[in-house]
C-alpha cells in the first residue's frame, strides 16, 4: 500500500510553544560549610564533608500576569527531605514571609546525593551540629532571593525545545533472580529534555529551564566532596554559552540514573553534566529567533519546486494560573522497627544504621492510618504546564502525561514540596521486588492514581483558560 503524504495548506505554520509575561530570576550560593553532615550513603565509612567539588545553588523565578498574580518556582541543589517537619519549616516561611499562597510556590530539590543532610533530628551525629544553622541560613537566603526575583520582574518570552540525551539510563538490573539498583542494558530509557529559552523583549538571554530526568548518582560513597553531582557541570557549560542563569528541575526519574556511577571521581560527574549540557545547547539551537514562529510562505522553483517555510512573527500566550489538590493513596503495612533490624542484620553495620534511620523518618509524620493525602501542584505558564508533586515516580508518568497532551509542553518535576523518600514504582517493579517497591510506604497502583489525578488538573488547567 502506498503512502499518502499529508497535506499542508499554504499558510501553515508551526508555532513554538511559549508564554509572555513578567519574569524575575535571582540566584545565591548555598555551599554549606565544610564539615557539615552529609553521609547519604549506607556503605560510606565518614560522615563529614571534607571539602566542596563545585558550588551549590538556589535560584528563584518569579512569574507575573497582567493579573498581577505571582508564581514563585524555588530550585536548590540540595538531596532530599527526610522529615516532614524540616521540608514544612522552610517552605512555610518562604509562604509566610512573602504572603503566597500554597498552590503559588513549588520548591525544587535537585536530589544530589552528594549534598549535606537536611534533617534536624541528625544534629547528635557527626557533622550534625551544623545542620540547624544550615537550614536556617538556606530558609533565609531563599526568602531573600524570592524578594529580589519579585522585585526584579520584566517582560519576558520563554519558549520550550525538546531535545534528546542518553545520559540516563535504566536502572533496574535483575542478577540471579536478585533485584538490584544499577545499569540494566536492556531497558530503555526516557531521554526527553524539555528546555525552555527565557528572553527579555530584545532577544537577550535571561535564564534557561531543564527539564531532565536522572538520579544524580553518579557520586557516591567514596566521594567525601559536596557536590551538584552532574547538574553542575551541566549549568557551567550552559550558562557560559548563554550568560544566563541554568534552572535545572528534575524529571520523574524513579528508575533512572545514569550508566557510569557510584564512584568517587568528580570528573565522571563532570562529563556527565558536560554530556547533558550538550544537549541542552543542541535543543536551544533548534529554536528559531525570539518571538518568531515557522510559516509555509511560499514556493520558489529551482531544480525541484521548494517550499519555502520562513520564520515570522508569532502572537502572546500570557496565560498564568495554577492548582493544587491531593490525591488518596493507600499504604502498606510497615513491619516495626525491630523486624527491620532482624530482616537486615546481615548487612554491614553503616548500611544497617542508615536504612533504620531512613525507616525512622518515615514513620513520624507522613505515616498516618491506612492512606496518605498526596499533594500535587499544576501551573498553567502560557502553552506550558508545570506538574510537581514530593515523590519520586517513576518515569511513566512523565511519559504518559506528555503522550496524553502531545501539544503541549508538560514539565514533570519529582521531588517539589515534600519528603522525598517516596518512591511511585509502577508494578513491574512490585512484582519484580525492586528496591523502590519495598523501601516505599505506598501500594502498587499509587503511580496510576497520580497518572489521573494529574491528567485532571492539567485538564482543568486547559479548559479554564482555553
Amino acid at each position: 500500500m502506498e503512502h499518502e503524504v499529508g497535506q499542508t495548506a499554504m499558510g501553515s505554520t508551526v508555532a513554538v510553544p511559549h508564554s509572555t509575561g513578567a519574569v524575575g530570576i535571582a540566584r545565591r550560593d548555598i555551599t554549606p560549610p565544610v564539615g557539615i553532615r552529609a553521609k547519604n550513603w549506607g556503605p560510606a565509612v565518614w560522615e563529614a564533608s571534607e571539602g566542596t567539588d563545585r558550588p551549590m545553588t538556589l535560584t528563584a523565578v518569579a512569574f507575573g500576569s497582567a493579573e498581577g498574580a505571582d508564581h514563585v518556582l524555588v530550585a536548590v541543589d540540595a538531596t532530599w527531605w527526610r522529615r516532614v517537619d524540616d521540608e514544612w519549616a522552610f517552605r512555610g516561611a518562604v509562604l509566610e514571609a512573602l504572603g503566597l499562597s500554597a498552590e503559588q510556590l513549588t520548591v525544587s530539590l535537585s536530589h544530589t546525593h552528594s549534598g549535606p543532610v537536611l534533617c534536624r533530628a541528625d544534629a547528635h551525629l557527626t557533622g550534625g551540629e551544623l545542620i540547624g544553622d544550615y537550614l536556617d541560613t538556606l530558609t533565609a537566603t531563599a526568602i531573600d532571593a524570592v524578594r529580589e526575583a519579585l522585585s526584579g520582574r520584566q517582560q519576558a518570552r520563554i519558549e520550550w525545545a525538546t531535545g534528546r540525551c542518553s545520559l540516563a539510563a535504566n536502572r533496574e538490573l535483575v542478577l540471579d533472580g536478585r533485584a538490584l539498583v544499577g545499569f540494566n542494558p536492556e531497558e530503555e530509557a526516557d531521554d526527553t529534555v524539555l528546555v525552555g529559552r527565557v528572553s527579555d523583549a530584545a532577544g537577550r538571554i535571561l535564564a534557561t529551564f531543564v527539564n531532565y530526568a536522572c538520579h544524580p548518582t553518579t557520586l557516591t560513597w567514596q566521594n567525601r566532596l559536596i557536590s551538584p553531582d552532574y547538574i553542575g557541570g551541566m549549568r557551567e557549560l550552559v550558562e557560559t554559552t548563554t550568560g544566563a542563569p541554568c534552572v535545572f528541575l528534575l524529571g520523574a526519574a524513579g528508575e533512572l540514573a545514569p550508566r557510569e556511577q557510584y564512584t568517587g571521581d568528580t570528573e565522571v560527574a563532570d562529563r556527565h553534566g558536560r554530556s547533558l549540557g550538550h544537549a541542552v545547547l543542541a535543543a536551544l539551537d533548534s529554536l528559531p529567533a525570539v518571538g518568531m514562529q515557522l510559516e509555509l510562505t511560499s514556493i520558489v522553483e529551482s531544480g525541484a519546486p521548494l517550499a519555502m517555510w520562513e520564520p515570522t512573527s508569532q502572537g502572546s500566550s500570557n496565560v498564568l494560573s495554577s492548582v493544587m489538590g491531593t490525591v488518596e493513596l493507600d499504604l502498606v503495612e510497615l513491619p516495626p522497627i525491630q523486624e527491620l533490624e532482624a530482616q537486615w542484620a546481615g548487612i554491614d553495620e553503616n548500611s544497617l544504621r542508615e536504612r533504620l534511620s531512613r525507616a525512622r523518618n518515615l514513620r513520624d509524620g507522613y505515616v498516618v492510618g491506612t492512606t496518605v493525602q498526596h499533594p500535587v501542584w499544576a501551573w498553567r505558564v502560557g502553552d506550558a504546564v508545570f506538574v510537581g508533586h514530593p515523590g519520586e515516580a517513576y518515569s511513566r508518568f512523565q511519559t504518559t502525561l506528555r503522550e496524553r497532551f502531545p501539544s503541549t509542553p508538560i514539565v514533570v518535576v519529582n521531588l517539589v514540596n515534600g519528603p522525598g523518600f517516596v518512591y511511585l514504582p509502577t508494578a513491574d517493579a512490585y512484582q519484580r521486588g525492586a528496591y523502590q517497591a519495598w523501601q516505599t510506604p505506598l501500594k502498587s497502583g499509587s503511580l496510576e492514581r497520580l497518572e489521573e489525578f494529574a491528567t485532571e488538573l492539567i485538564d482543568s488547567l486547559l479548559k479554564e483558560t482555553a
